[in-house]
């Protein structure tokens, strides 16, 4: 099993209720992807409350195996997810590991 952990560090928001609306948005749309893409076994998304961190969204998702997680990137539906957060994305940082 494959166990795939992003961070992601997104740019200034105007405000905080523009920050959870597009975050919630965010969250949505990558949960969503678990009734679309087979492969993933398991996903979470959390949006950071914590103001004094760097990083506001965390990803938690498994697969049974690095083909499964490739199918899952180059999938035309997280392609779409990954955009939007490519937009707004100040820094992200991501872990792969097998347990």
């Amino acid at each position: 099993m494959i166990r795939h952990i992003v961070l992601f560090k997104m740019k200034p928001f105007d405000s905080t209720e523009e920050r959870i609306k597009k975050l919630s948005s965010i969250k949505d749309d990558l949960e969503n992807l678990t009734k679309i893409i087979p492969e993933i076994k398991l996903l979470k998304v959390g949006i950071n409350m914590n103001p004094n961190e760097q990083f506001d969204l965390s990803l938690l998702s498994e697969f049974e195996s690095m083909k499964d997680l490739e199918i899952y990137a180059k999938h035309p539906d997280h392609v779409a997810v990954g955009k939007v957060i490519r937009e707004i994305l100040d820094a992200r940082s991501c872990v792969d590991s097998e347990f």
